[in-house]
């Protein structure tokens, strides 16, 4: 990708987008139209010196327009969030499907160059995740399907669209199933947060207020892999520059518990906690892990930042958060430039 023609970057106003964005810039890609359905004023970064555009991309005519002239297009919008969201939200998770289709086609329409859909680890089937000792999902694993219901289905399909546009119209696509992402700037509260920003959020507010007890989903046993914001960022940017044509893993490969997460945000707060389970809450699949080979293998990759190392910005920015909304105020969470 070039610093000539215009960048749509579709969920723009989001957590990943927003990084993405600013990536973009510090490269000098400036000719940059960002999109995203929430009012500007929620989105997580904004830019104010490129084109900010707020309209719902689940309508064929808003596709259209922010296409017309864009050569490259990264697909990040989405209806999502953390599994406590996606487990009661099937419904409104696969419609997403329709921001992924009319994108597809208006990109087409409007001849663009290449286009980047951000896929998920809900793609691979949970028959093979219902241990914590989980052996680590590689990319042929997704097929038979029978991803995460809802969220993992409309991402699959998704997916196809993005082949099968790629084979019969010529449109260049790459796709990245993302794990688990997690970093400033992010969702930490609402419904919406994954496990490490709702951890924090947890351990800040029993911090705060003296309640030294923390609750936790599951029984603590169940794991997952986390990615640092930034890693995701650079691996997103090798994808759409590569000639990879399949969709590859983007994720961290390290294994950890929820347990295991708490124990390294409760050291970086200096605090340690009674821990209180929830059996009854959502907890996803019991084990989730990225196999690497093939985009280390392909395109170089790997992950940089540790979760000890990812987690301490990330625990700092919404302790700001929470401490601004304490006082009346956000720290920066919304707004121009972010973080």
């Amino acid at each position: 990708m070039d610093k000539a023609g215009k960048i749509l970057v579709a969920g723009g106003g989001g957590f990943i987008g927003g990084h993405l964005v600013a990536e973009l810039l510090r490269r000098g890609n400036t000719d940059l139209r960002v999109v995203d359905c929430k009012p500007i004023s929620e989105w997580h970064q904004v830019f104010r010196e490129i084109e900010n555009v707020r309209a719902d991309l689940r309508k064929m005519d808003a596709c259209r327009a922010v296409t017309r002239d864009a050569r490259y297009v990264f697909n990040l919008a989405a209806d999502m969030g953390g599994m406590g969201f996606i487990e009661s939200h099937k419904a409104e998770c696969m419609l997403s499907v329709l921001i992924s289709t009319h994108l597809l086609i208006a990109a087409r329409e409007a001849s663009v160059e290449r286009f980047f859909y951000s896929s998920s680890a809900c793609v691979y089937p949970t028959e093979k995740q219902t241990t914590a000792a989980v052996a680590p999902l590689r990319e042929s694993d997704a097929y038979p399907a029978m991803p995460e219901d809802g969220y993992g289905w409309e991402k699959l399909f998704s997916e196809r669209m993005c082949r099968h546009f790629r084979e019969d119209y010529g449109l260049e696509t790459r796709v990245a199933r993302y794990h688990n992402v997690y970093g400033p700037a992010g969702t930490y509260d609402g419904g919406r947060e994954k496990a490490p920003a709702a951890i924090c959020r947890k351990v800040i507010a029993a911090k705060l207020s003296g309640v030294d007890e923390i609750e936790i989903w599951g029984d603590g046993n169940q794991t997952r892999s986390f990615m640092y914001i930034s890693d995701c960022i650079i691996g997103t940017r090798l994808i759409f520059d590569s000639n990879e044509i399949e969709p590859l893993n983007l994720g961290s490969d390290r294994l950890v518990t929820i347990n295991q997460l708490v124990d390294i945000v409760e050291a970086i707060a200096g605090v340690k906690l009674k821990r209180i389970y929830n059996l009854a809450a959502p907890k996803g699949v019991r084990g989730r892990n990225s196999d690497n080979t093939l985009i280390g293998e392909r395109l170089g990759w790997k992950p940089s930042v540790s979760l000890e190392r990812g987690l301490e910005p990330t625990y700092r920015w919404i302790h700001d958060q929470m401490v601004g909304e304490s006082k009346g105020h956000r720290g920066g969470s919304r707004g121009d430039r972010g973080i």
